[in-house]
Protein backbone atom coordinates (compact mmCIF):
# COMPACT_ATOMS: atom_id res chain seq x y z
CA UNK A 1 0.00 0.00 0.00
CA UNK A 2 1.20 3.70 -0.54
CA UNK A 3 0.66 4.56 2.98
CA UNK A 4 2.56 1.88 4.41
CA UNK A 5 6.36 2.82 6.14
CA UNK A 6 9.29 3.10 4.22
CA UNK A 7 7.99 3.71 0.89
CA UNK A 8 7.18 6.67 -1.24
CA UNK A 9 5.17 7.18 -4.76
CA UNK A 10 5.24 9.99 -6.98
CA UNK A 11 2.84 11.78 -7.83
CA UNK A 12 3.02 11.27 -11.57
CA UNK A 13 1.20 8.51 -12.89
CA UNK A 14 2.99 5.53 -13.66
CA UNK A 15 6.24 6.75 -11.95
CA UNK A 16 7.96 3.61 -9.94
CA UNK A 17 7.86 3.52 -6.16
CA UNK A 18 10.79 4.41 -4.18
CA UNK A 19 11.18 2.64 -1.03
CA UNK A 20 13.47 4.21 1.52
CA UNK A 21 15.19 1.23 2.47
CA UNK A 22 16.43 0.69 -0.80
CA UNK A 23 17.94 4.41 -0.71
CA UNK A 24 15.34 7.23 -1.33
CA UNK A 25 16.47 10.42 -2.15
CA UNK A 26 13.50 12.18 -0.08
CA UNK A 27 15.11 11.84 3.42
CA UNK A 28 13.79 13.21 6.75
CA UNK A 29 15.25 16.74 8.11
CA UNK A 30 15.53 14.89 11.41
CA UNK A 31 18.07 11.90 9.20
CA UNK A 32 20.12 14.93 7.95
CA UNK A 33 20.64 16.52 11.01
CA UNK A 34 21.62 13.44 12.40
CA UNK A 35 23.91 12.90 9.18
CA UNK A 36 25.10 16.35 9.55
CA UNK A 37 25.94 16.27 12.77
CA UNK A 38 27.36 13.03 13.54
CA UNK A 39 29.64 13.53 10.41
CA UNK A 40 31.07 16.44 11.32
CA UNK A 41 31.37 15.71 15.14
CA UNK A 42 33.68 12.49 13.92
CA UNK A 43 35.68 14.44 11.09
CA UNK A 44 36.24 17.31 14.18
CA UNK A 45 37.44 14.75 16.65
CA UNK A 46 39.91 13.42 14.08
CA UNK A 47 40.84 16.67 13.32
CA UNK A 48 41.83 17.34 16.58
CA UNK A 49 43.88 14.32 16.94
CA UNK A 50 45.96 14.93 13.89
CA UNK A 51 46.70 18.38 13.58
CA UNK A 52 50.20 18.08 14.61
CA UNK A 53 51.04 16.10 11.88
CA UNK A 54 48.99 18.49 9.73
CA UNK A 55 51.07 21.24 10.79
CA UNK A 56 54.35 19.41 10.10
CA UNK A 57 52.36 18.23 6.68
CA UNK A 58 52.38 22.17 5.54
CA UNK A 59 55.53 22.83 6.68
CA UNK A 60 56.97 19.61 4.73
CA UNK A 61 55.06 21.08 1.67
CA UNK A 62 56.61 24.49 1.91
CA UNK A 63 60.25 23.42 1.80
CA UNK A 64 62.59 24.67 -0.45
CA UNK A 65 60.40 26.75 -2.15
CA UNK A 66 61.96 28.25 -5.15
CA UNK A 67 65.51 27.05 -3.68
CA UNK A 68 67.16 23.79 -4.22
CA UNK A 69 68.82 21.60 -1.36
CA UNK A 70 68.68 18.65 0.79
CA UNK A 71 64.74 18.14 1.53
CA UNK A 72 64.06 17.43 5.63
CA UNK A 73 62.07 14.34 6.58
CA UNK A 74 59.25 14.40 9.02
CA UNK A 75 61.01 12.95 11.98
CA UNK A 76 64.06 16.09 12.01
CA UNK A 77 61.27 18.56 11.37
CA UNK A 78 59.05 17.54 14.31
CA UNK A 79 62.44 18.04 16.20
CA UNK A 80 63.51 20.87 15.06
CA UNK A 81 59.72 22.64 15.48
CA UNK A 82 59.39 21.29 19.11
CA UNK A 83 63.32 22.79 19.76
CA UNK A 84 62.87 25.96 17.99
CA UNK A 85 59.42 26.99 18.47
CA UNK A 86 58.03 24.58 21.28
CA UNK A 87 54.89 22.49 21.86
CA UNK A 88 52.42 25.23 21.55
CA UNK A 89 53.13 25.70 17.15
CA UNK A 90 52.32 21.94 16.78
CA UNK A 91 48.90 23.56 17.33
CA UNK A 92 48.57 26.39 15.08
CA UNK A 93 45.71 27.22 12.84
CA UNK A 94 43.87 24.19 15.32
CA UNK A 95 40.73 27.00 15.95
CA UNK A 96 39.68 26.94 12.24
CA UNK A 97 40.86 23.51 11.50
CA UNK A 98 37.62 22.85 13.82
CA UNK A 99 35.51 24.53 12.34
CA UNK A 100 36.61 23.67 8.55
CA UNK A 101 36.28 19.43 10.13
CA UNK A 102 32.48 20.11 11.68
CA UNK A 103 31.12 22.25 8.03
CA UNK A 104 33.58 20.56 5.19
CA UNK A 105 33.11 16.95 7.35
CA UNK A 106 29.33 17.41 7.83
CA UNK A 107 28.86 18.75 4.18
CA UNK A 108 31.39 16.11 2.38
CA UNK A 109 29.82 13.06 4.16
CA UNK A 110 26.75 14.17 4.73
CA UNK A 111 26.08 14.74 0.84
CA UNK A 112 27.41 11.50 -0.44
CA UNK A 113 24.61 9.46 1.02
CA UNK A 114 22.12 11.60 -0.66
CA UNK A 115 23.72 11.88 -3.78
CA UNK A 116 24.15 8.27 -3.70
CA UNK A 117 20.68 7.68 -3.19
CA UNK A 118 19.57 9.97 -5.82
CA UNK A 119 21.54 7.98 -8.24
CA UNK A 120 20.08 4.54 -7.44
CA UNK A 121 16.46 6.00 -7.59
CA UNK A 122 17.50 8.06 -11.32
CA UNK A 123 19.55 5.04 -12.76
CA UNK A 124 18.82 2.15 -10.05
CA UNK A 125 22.02 1.64 -9.36
CA UNK A 126 25.22 2.26 -6.87
CA UNK A 127 27.93 0.57 -8.54
CA UNK A 128 31.40 1.64 -7.85
CA UNK A 129 31.14 4.20 -10.92
CA UNK A 130 28.04 6.29 -8.97
CA UNK A 131 30.18 5.92 -5.93
CA UNK A 132 32.89 7.89 -7.50
CA UNK A 133 30.54 10.19 -8.69
CA UNK A 134 28.78 11.14 -5.78
CA UNK A 135 31.92 11.75 -3.77
CA UNK A 136 33.35 13.59 -6.29
CA UNK A 137 30.71 15.85 -6.14
CA UNK A 138 30.07 15.90 -2.15
CA UNK A 139 33.55 17.09 -1.58
CA UNK A 140 33.91 19.72 -4.32
CA UNK A 141 30.53 21.55 -2.64
CA UNK A 142 32.41 21.12 0.49
CA UNK A 143 35.76 23.02 -0.43
CA UNK A 144 33.72 25.36 -2.21
CA UNK A 145 31.84 26.63 0.90
CA UNK A 146 34.82 26.21 3.17
CA UNK A 147 37.69 27.49 1.10
CA UNK A 148 38.30 30.50 3.51
CA UNK A 149 38.37 28.42 6.42
CA UNK A 150 41.43 26.59 5.52
CA UNK A 151 43.65 28.75 3.94
CA UNK A 152 43.50 30.79 7.52
CA UNK A 153 44.04 27.82 8.44
CA UNK A 154 47.38 26.92 6.81
CA UNK A 155 48.22 30.79 6.95
CA UNK A 156 48.69 30.43 10.82
CA UNK A 157 50.10 27.18 10.43
CA UNK A 158 52.90 29.08 8.47
CA UNK A 159 53.37 32.05 11.39
CA UNK A 160 54.24 30.66 14.40
CA UNK A 161 55.32 34.55 15.56
CA UNK A 162 51.75 35.73 14.84
CA UNK A 163 49.97 37.13 17.67
CA UNK A 164 46.89 38.56 16.27
CA UNK A 165 44.76 35.27 16.51
CA UNK A 166 41.95 33.59 13.97
CA UNK A 167 39.91 36.53 13.59
CA UNK A 168 42.47 39.29 13.52
CA UNK A 169 44.25 37.62 11.26
CA UNK A 170 41.64 37.03 8.47
CA UNK A 171 41.06 40.90 8.91
CA UNK A 172 43.93 41.56 7.59
CA UNK A 173 43.59 38.64 4.50
CA UNK A 174 40.65 41.03 3.55
CA UNK A 175 41.60 44.57 3.93
CA UNK A 176 45.51 44.03 2.42
CA UNK A 177 44.74 41.29 0.08
CA UNK A 178 41.21 41.40 -0.76
CA UNK A 179 38.22 38.96 0.00
CA UNK A 180 39.44 37.23 -3.04
CA UNK A 181 42.12 35.56 -1.64
CA UNK A 182 39.67 34.07 0.62
CA UNK A 183 39.78 31.80 -2.38
CA UNK A 184 43.32 31.15 -3.17
CA UNK A 185 43.84 27.85 -4.10
CA UNK A 186 40.31 26.82 -4.44
CA UNK A 187 40.86 25.05 -7.82
CA UNK A 188 43.30 22.43 -6.77
CA UNK A 189 41.20 22.48 -3.39
CA UNK A 190 38.16 21.22 -5.21
CA UNK A 191 40.12 18.90 -7.32
CA UNK A 192 42.07 17.12 -4.76
CA UNK A 193 38.60 17.52 -2.08
CA UNK A 194 36.63 15.48 -5.35
CA UNK A 195 39.65 12.68 -6.00
CA UNK A 196 40.10 12.34 -2.64
CA UNK A 197 36.23 11.98 -1.41
CA UNK A 198 35.44 9.71 -4.41
CA UNK A 199 38.28 7.85 -3.87
CA UNK A 200 38.11 7.53 -0.18
CA UNK A 201 34.47 6.70 0.36
CA UNK A 202 34.29 4.80 -2.99
CA UNK A 203 37.09 2.82 -1.84
CA UNK A 204 35.79 2.32 1.55
CA UNK A 205 32.61 0.81 0.40
CA UNK A 206 34.32 -1.41 -1.61
CA UNK A 207 36.91 -3.04 0.46
CA UNK A 208 34.35 -3.55 3.15
CA UNK A 209 32.45 -5.41 0.96
CA UNK A 210 34.79 -7.26 -0.18
CA UNK A 211 35.99 -7.73 3.01
CA UNK A 212 32.84 -9.18 4.34
CA UNK A 213 32.54 -11.46 1.06
CA UNK A 214 35.98 -13.07 0.89
CA UNK A 215 36.67 -12.97 4.81
CA UNK A 216 35.53 -13.95 8.11
CA UNK A 217 35.00 -10.44 9.37
CA UNK A 218 31.85 -9.27 9.70
CA UNK A 219 29.97 -5.65 10.69
CA UNK A 220 31.64 -4.30 13.33
CA UNK A 221 34.38 -2.11 14.36
CA UNK A 222 37.05 -3.99 12.92
CA UNK A 223 35.97 -4.22 9.91
CA UNK A 224 35.50 -0.73 10.00
CA UNK A 225 39.07 -0.20 11.03
CA UNK A 226 40.67 -2.24 7.94
CA UNK A 227 38.31 -0.62 5.81
CA UNK A 228 39.29 2.62 6.44
CA UNK A 229 42.51 2.15 6.78
CA UNK A 230 42.84 0.78 2.85
CA UNK A 231 40.50 4.16 2.09
CA UNK A 232 43.19 6.09 3.74
CA UNK A 233 45.93 4.98 2.13
CA UNK A 234 44.39 4.92 -1.52
CA UNK A 235 43.07 8.36 -0.91
CA UNK A 236 46.40 10.15 0.17
CA UNK A 237 48.56 8.53 -2.10
CA UNK A 238 46.85 9.84 -5.03
CA UNK A 239 46.05 13.13 -4.19
CA UNK A 240 49.11 14.70 -2.06
CA UNK A 241 50.30 15.98 -5.64
CA UNK A 242 47.17 17.98 -5.38
CA UNK A 243 47.56 18.89 -2.14
CA UNK A 244 51.12 20.40 -2.23
CA UNK A 245 49.81 22.77 -5.27
CA UNK A 246 46.76 23.73 -3.09
CA UNK A 247 48.49 24.58 -0.13
CA UNK A 248 51.49 26.86 -1.95
CA UNK A 249 49.10 28.55 -3.79
CA UNK A 250 47.00 29.40 -0.31
CA UNK A 251 50.16 30.60 0.91
CA UNK A 252 50.84 33.04 -2.11
CA UNK A 253 51.48 36.09 0.03
CA UNK A 254 53.77 34.49 2.88
CA UNK A 255 57.14 33.88 -0.11
CA UNK A 256 57.66 35.52 -2.76
CA UNK A 257 58.95 33.04 -5.07
CA UNK A 258 55.14 31.47 -3.91
CA UNK A 259 53.72 34.73 -5.65
CA UNK A 260 55.18 34.12 -8.55
CA UNK A 261 52.85 31.29 -9.06
CA UNK A 262 49.80 32.24 -11.66
CA UNK A 263 48.08 28.77 -11.85
CA UNK A 264 48.08 25.36 -10.08
CA UNK A 265 49.22 24.21 -13.47
CA UNK A 266 51.98 26.71 -13.14
CA UNK A 267 53.07 25.79 -9.86
CA UNK A 268 52.75 22.12 -10.69
CA UNK A 269 55.25 22.78 -13.04
CA UNK A 270 57.82 24.96 -11.21
CA UNK A 271 57.80 22.15 -8.21
CA UNK A 272 58.80 19.26 -11.03
CA UNK A 273 61.08 21.68 -12.86
CA UNK A 274 62.79 22.24 -9.19
CA UNK A 275 62.74 18.54 -8.73
CA UNK A 276 64.50 17.72 -12.20
CA UNK A 277 66.72 20.93 -11.11
CA UNK A 278 66.00 21.95 -14.18
CA UNK A 279 65.85 25.66 -14.61
CA UNK A 280 61.29 26.37 -15.04
CA UNK A 281 62.49 28.97 -17.93
CA UNK A 282 64.96 26.53 -19.35
CA UNK A 283 62.41 25.10 -22.10
CA UNK A 284 64.55 23.95 -24.57
CA UNK A 285 65.83 21.56 -21.82
CA UNK A 286 62.69 20.38 -21.38
CA UNK A 287 61.85 19.10 -24.81
CA UNK A 288 65.05 17.17 -24.49
CA UNK A 289 63.89 14.99 -21.70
Amino acid sequence: MDDQPGSLKSSIPGSRKVNIEKGSWMVSPSYLFYHFGTSGLSVAVATGVTHPLDVLKVRLQMQLVGQRGPLTGMGKLFFQVLKNEGTRSMYLGLAPALTRSVLYGGLRLGLYEPSKNVCNWAFGSTNILVKIASGAFSGGIATALTNPVEVLKVRLQMNPNLRRGPIGELQRIISEEGIRALWKGVGPAMSRAAALTASQLATYDESKRILISRTPLEEGFPLHLIASMVAGTVSTFITAPMDMIKTRLMLQRESKEVGSYKTGFHCAYQGACHICKIRPTDYNYLYTL
